[in-house]
């Protein structure tokens, strides 16, 4: 895999060249979520497969109490399992037709996670301010996924910043703002389904054909925007007044 992946020639521009060339009717329904997958794996995405919701609210793991229900991936050797390798992600996909997929960060590529209205009012200003923005997904569960270069591969191992200096999968309801996912973290790659009856999603708003951008690129707007919706969710919580209104 390429530290590469967001540059604008190369295995980038012919994933671009590859998504225009798709036909509608085969980015959608069980054949688009197979080529949604090679798409994000040609990318350059390690992708490993996951966990899906079970009847009753419940994930597919039957763990009792699972912390993070459709959202871990399969394997405890999901960092060596991940893979772009495409025939490999075709027969998980085709063996495994009701899984998610997780994509393993902080070896490509990093993600900035952050709650999602948030999110949107940030990306509204990046792209108004003429900032490249790189693919971005959003999770129903109300987060929103900026997808960014990694932070880089140090020769010296003590280097290294791993995610749970910031947060780790299994302990997300403690970081409710910004979740930097780097090396030892992994997010859910679209397509994939969420527990509950109405449809919950995990799906792209800005594709894979935008190249990755550097996180630092995007972390003052997203940090400022972030910390402005959390005082004012902080003032509604002290004021009495019930959230989202």
């Amino acid at each position: 895999m390429s530290a590469e992946f967001g540059g604008r020639t190369g295995r980038q521009g012919k994933l671009s060249q590859w998504l225009r060339g798709r036909r509608p009717k085969e980015v959608t329904g069980d054949g688009g979520r197979e080529a949604l997958l090679v798409a994000a794996a040609e990318a350059g995405l390690p992708l490993a497969p996951a966990a899906y919701p079970a009847p009753g609210h419940r994930c597919s793991c039957d763990r009792v109490g699972c912390p993070t229900p459709a959202r871990h991936p399969v394997s405890f050797a999901w960092q060596t399992q991940s893979t772009t390798d495409r025939a490999q992600i075709e027969r998980w996909a085709r063996n495994q037709p009701q899984a998610n997929f997780i994509t393993a960060t902080g070896m490509v590529h990093d993600v900035l996670d952050v709650p999602l209205e948030a999110g949107r009012e940030a990306l509204e200003r990046l792209l108004g301010a003429g900032v490249e923005v790189g693919p971005v997904a959003e999770s129903d569960d109300g987060r929103m996924l900026f997808f960014t270069l990694t932070r880089g591969t140090p020769e010296d191992e003590d280097e290294w910043w791993p995610c749970e200096l910031d947060c780790h999968p299994e302990t997300m309801d403690e970081h409710p703002g910004l979740r930097w996912h780097c090396r030892g973290s992994y997010v859910l790659v679209p397509p994939a389904r969420l527990p509950g009856d109405d449809g919950a999603s995990v799906h792209w708003v800005r594709g894979l054909e935008h190249p990755l951008p550097d996180p630092l690129s995007l972390l003052e707007v997203l940090t400022d925007v972030g910390a402005r919706h959390a005082g004012q969710e902080s003032d509604q919580v002290s004021a009495g007044w019930p959230l989202g209104h």
